[in-house]
């Protein structure tokens, strides 16, 4: 049995209380579109910057191994683009992030559908199908949308998507704590 099987199979109520939490938080998010836009963009650039200097860290660490060169490239690699992130203005950087978060829902489009294929037989796995072509369907809109609409794009696109996570997860979970018929 899978992790995914057996949390599909044991829901409590602290999955429907997240369930709850991930909807509001996609609520949050459509209110304030630009202004989650920028949190994301702000939050996506800090973790490039750390990320760049833990691998600079690691490179230095392992430099016996021939590998400081491909870690420091890979430093500089997330240094610029973080720096790319901070340093233009909110607008430019969001036109930026709404290509990678058209690439993100797809991927994560993707493996919530292969999920659901491959737990098909366990009750309420529909809703993770479900999930999947929603996260699709924004995916694709992006396309249509961007440059033009990037200044809202990234904030409702992400809010859509935690509300539309948050009730394939409640419904999902409520499908378990019914009584079988």
């Amino acid at each position: 049995m899978t992790l995914l099987s057996a949390t599909l199979m044991r829901p409590s109520q602290r999955s429907i209380g997240w369930s709850i939490v991930m909807m509001l938080a996609g609520i949050l998010a459509i209110g304030a579109p630009l202004a989650t836009g920028i949190a994301v963009n702000v939050l996506i650039a800090w973790m490039l910057l750390v990320s760049g200097a833990a691998h600079l860290a690691y490179g230095w660490q392992t430099r016996d191994n021939g590998s400081f060169l491909w870690e420091l490239l890979l430093s500089v690699v997330h240094g610029v683009a973080a720096l790319f992130l901070l340093m233009q203005p909110p607008v430019v950087a969001l036109a930026s992030l709404t290509a990678v978060l058209a690439l993100y829902l797809c991927g994560k489009a993707t493996l919530e559908i292969i999920a659901s294929l491959q737990h098909r037989s366990v009750r309420g796995s529909g809703w993770l199908l479900f999930d999947g072509i929603v996260t699709l369907i924004l995916a694709i809109m992006i396309w249509y949308s961007w440059p033009w609409n990037a200044a809202w794009t990234i904030g409702t696109l992400v809010g859509i998507s935690l509300l539309c996570s948050g009730a394939a997860r409640l419904f999902q979970s409520m499908e378990h704590t019914a009584e079988p018929v």
